[in-house]
């Protein structure tokens, strides 16, 4: 990776960040509860699997937008270097505090491979432009899972997270939608 664009990637993500420090409580409730009723409606079905995240401090949502989902949901758990690992997420009750101040299912862990099986991959995003870039946190968990996935991917940002033009690298896969608050499931 270039300097240059090291330093662009590092510019978005500070702006991106500090935005998000500055949505108040009031607004953040109301997102979430957006992104819940969003996500209750995806199209799928019992038999399906959605590999989703719990948002952490100021990204979007919040820990019952999950709770709509009828069908099984897995849940990353980071693993260091290697590919995120996944287990089923069983409810509040079966969630751990984990590292980065994240919750982890502490059920059994079904291994860096069981993304592949999802129909659906809801991703953390700090922004995605219009062509599918996604930009993350910068540690590269995603980067090494998504990969391995044939579903369709979705990032989740808000409304104004989504960019004419996000830095790209040869590794960043290209999501295939968007979900925001205001405008739902938006298909790239």
């Amino acid at each position: 990776m270039t300097s240059d664009l090291r330093d662009r990637k590092a510019t978005l993500r500070s702006r991106l960040m500090a935005a998000r420090r500055a949505v108040s409580p009031e607004i953040r409730a109301v997102e979430a509860a957006a992104l819940a009723a969003h996500v209750a409606a995806l199209d799928v079905g019992a038999d399906d699997t959605v590999c989703a995240f719990l948002p952490v401090g100021s990204e979007p949502g919040d820990a019952t937008w999950l709770d709509g989902l009828r069908c099984r949901v897995l849940l990353p758990i980071v693993t260091g270097d290697s590919p995120l690992d996944w287990a089923v997420h069983t409810g509040p009750d079966g969630l751990v505090p984990a590292a980065f101040r994240l919750l982890e299912p502490s059920g059994p862990r079904l291994g860096a491979s069981a993304i592949a099986g999802a129909s659906l991959v809801l991703v953390p995003a700090l922004a995605v432009s219009v062509s599918g870039v996604r930009l993350g946190k910068g540690q590269g968990h995603y980067d090494r899972s998504l990969p391995l996935v044939k579903a369709p991917l979705v990032a989740v940002v808000r409304d104004s997270e989504v960019l004419a033009d996000v830095p790209a690298e040869p590794h960043d896969v290209r999501m295939n939608g968007v979900l925001t608050p205001s405008v739902g499931l938006r298909w790239l």
